[in-house]
């Protein structure tokens, strides 16, 4: 098997798998509360410092188009669970910033998602293979910048 072949599978292998785990995560998730994608702007926005971020930059992390993130942030601000304001070094910017509110959720919802994935992936795999899979991630991750 050549290399381009190998890659090929191993993507369709990681592909796959994602697609597996995310279908069965979806059952347990609490989309009555939020949506996915709802929950992946709070989850960034948590782990931002002072919980905030450009919308630029936190369009890197999501899986959405530009547009799309920006119609999104603006139901979660109708929400109240961000708020958007100006960036005060860059007028032409936008933060988004996490609300107590906001947090408040994504707490409430990432304990129940975090036990779905615990049982799903660490029930599958060992410690080791859970830093050996962390590591693969990261430098895909890295390498494809």
């Amino acid at each position: 098997m050549s290399t381009k072949e190998l890659a090929v599978d191993a993507w369709e292998a990681l592909f796959r798998a994602q697609v597996t785990i995310l279908r069965e995560l979806g059952h347990e998730f609490p989309a009555d509360e939020i949506s996915f994608n709802e929950y992946d702007v709070l989850f960034n926005l948590a782990k931002c410092p002072e919980r905030k971020s450009r919308i630029r930059d936190l369009n890197k992390y999501l899986l959405l188009t530009q547009p799309s993130v920006s119609r999104l942030v603006d139901r979660l601000v109708a929400r109240q669970l961000v708020r958007k304001e100006t960036d005060a070094t860059d007028r032409r910017g936008t933060i988004v910033r996490l609300t107590d509110a906001g947090y408040a959720l994504f707490r409430r919802v990432a304990v129940v998602h975090a036990e779905s994935i615990s049982v799903r992936v660490a029930g599958v795999l060992t410690d080791d293979e859970l830093r050996t899979l962390i590591s693969l991630c990261d430098k895909l991750r890295v390498e494809g910048t």
